[in-house]
């Protein structure tokens, strides 16, 4: 037997244990500089939206009330400030790009999911399409949306048709895709089984797939039209940026909406309106902190764990 090779074999083993040794701390300190690092931008966030918090309470609370909320119209008069019509605005126009939004973009995430040939090319070119259009600046919409909306070939003008609609297509893609995960996560042998018992493909999508992918459906379509709440690019290059006193009554009708007033009053020369700003914005929060609160709600009561 060969005494150099077992002479070698416990040299090379140790100094493998003491090489590893040696990487060890290194490791766990690159490990604890990154924690610190991941910590400190978090801490450095977090400290910088609760300063945007507190300084929005402490110029907007004074300010806040039912009677500015519902009973005063935008006015350059800080007395008679309000955003009355902007909430009647939010309301049609967020309401007629849900009426739009959630119905087509459910069902085409289920035709994408549950029917379409994934070999046709004309799925693939809608499935590219939707994950681009998911990408797009809400700006470009609005520009498309003056273009060939507001004025071109339907020139709609600046209704709440008009903003609905460059809503819809803003957040059309979101829904479509939070639709889309929410089928696939439901569990082949689910369909499978209601095909062995003698379903056909569409009662086994609208009695077993559906109702299964029901809260994370509802959970996208919330935090979607939650995002449209929100928008203001497109609206302002169709001419939503105007003090109209008027709540609107339908789709033909001029109109303003929460984020659009208070981007009005924000940029006032006048100190008082732009604390009429800051209450706008604390009840935006408001409405976009229960929606969220919503779709999390839904998403832990109902969501299912396969």
């Amino acid at each position: 037997m060969n005494t150099d090779l077992l002479d070698a074999e416990p040299t090379s083993a140790a100094a493998d244990v003491s090489l590893a040794a040696n990487v060890a701390p290194l490791r766990r300190a690159r490990d604890v500089l990154f924690r610190l690092f991941l910590y400190s931008t978090i801490a450095v966030a977090l400290g910088i939206l609760m300063t945007v918090l507190i300084r929005t309470w402490l110029d907007g609370s004074d300010k806040l009330s039912l009677d500015m909320v519902l009973h005063k119209q935008p006015s350059e008069r800080p007395a008679r400030a309000g955003i009355e019509s902007g909430v009647y605005g939010t309301l049609w126009v967020t309401g007629f790009c849900a009426l739009l939004t959630l119905p087509l973009g459910i069902a085409t995430a289920v035709y994408l999911e549950e029917f379409a040939h994934k070999t046709r090319w004309y799925n693939r070119l809608i499935e590219v399409n939707i994950q681009n259009l998911a990408a797009v600046p809400s700006i470009v919409y609005g520009i498309l949306g003056l273009a060939f909306i507001a004025r071109g070939p339907l020139g709609w003008g600046p209704t709440v048709a008009t903003a609905g609609l460059i809503l819809a297509l803003v957040v059309l893609p979101t829904v479509i895709i939070a639709s889309r995960e929410a089928i696939r996560a439901v569990p082949s042998s689910l369909s499978a089984g209601s095909l062995a018992l003698g379903a056909t493909r569409w009662q086994t999508v609208r009695k077993q797939v559906l109702p299964a992918a029901a809260p994370g459906i509802a959970t996208g379509s919330i935090l979607a039209i939650s995002r449209a709440i929100g928008e203001t690019a497109p609206l302002l290059l169709i001419g939503g940026l105007t003090f109209i006193s008027k709540n609107p009554s339908s789709l033909d009708d001029r109109y303003t909406t929460v984020p659009l007033l208070i981007y009005s009053y924000a940029v006032s020369s006048k100190a008082e309106l732009r604390e009429v700003a800051a209450a706008a914005i604390i009840v935006l929060m408001i409405v976009l902190l229960l929606l969220n609160g919503t779709a999390i709600l839904i998403r832990n009561r109902y969501q299912r764990r396969w």
